[in-house]
């Protein structure tokens, strides 16, 4: 059995690569965070497949070709603090505190804040703070932010967000007005302004306004 999980870890890193992740930081921070902790039930034996899964309170846990061209895509550096809206299983959120100072993560339902924290302390991840709030607004109170990731589509980019993030900071987010036609782009704060590029098609839960009912 061990074998079978150490291969499929293997061709885990090998698709990772095949999908143009090739920052060595970020490679190595995949490799470092088992999925498989983040993935429970029905879905378990799925943990090593590049596809987004099921998780609880109807979310999903992306696809990890997607989790790592996003992260790449951000460019933490170890002096960074970032901020992640949409918490979800916790596994970008794990991923992101091998890489940068300060990982804060927001999320509208209380039952995945709950599990993303246990998951955390269990992996001793010290430099992750999860926070029941509407993400849309970001977390005011720890802005600026070198970094933010959004892991739900919005129509644009939130204001709030933009607001939040540092001149010279990035934010990595995908946009579009349907769950069937979403671009990934990254956004960039110059002196002057934003400056947005558009990077993939990606597909994501929408960004929703408000904490969740089932809270």
């Amino acid at each position: 059995m061990t074998d079978t999980v150490a291969e499929r870890k293997m061709q885990f890193m090998y698709a990772l690569r095949s999908k143009g992740i090739t920052d060595t930081r970020v490679l190595t921070a995949m490799e470092k965070v088992d999925r498989g902790l983040f993935v429970k039930g029905l879905f378990a034996d799925r943990a090593y497949e590049d596809t987004p899964l099921p998780i609880a309170c109807g979310q999903t846990i992306s696809q990890p070709s997607v989790v790592g061209l996003m992260t790449q895509a951000l460019n933490v550096t170890s002096r960074d603090k970032v901020l992640e809206v949409g918490t979800g299983s916790g596994y970008q959120s794990a991923i992101l505190s091998h890489l940068a100072r300060r990982v804060y993560t927001v999320e509208r339902h209380r039952r995945l804040v709950s599990g993303a924290q246990k998951v955390f302390e269990d992996l001793d991840l010290t430099n992750v703070t999860a926070f029941l709030s509407d993400g849309s607004f970001g977390w005011p109170e720890q802005a600026p932010f070198d970094r933010i990731i959004v892991t739900a589509a919005a129509e644009d980019a939130p204001g709030p967000l933009l607001a939040q993030l540092k001149v010279g900071g990035i934010m990595v987010l995908p946009v579009g007005q349907s769950d069937t036609v979403q671009s990934m782009i990254r956004v960039v704060r110059s002196e002057s302004g934003f400056d947005y590029e558009e990077l993939r098609p990606v597909r994501f839960v929408p960004l929703v306004e408000g904490l969740a009912r089932d809270n």
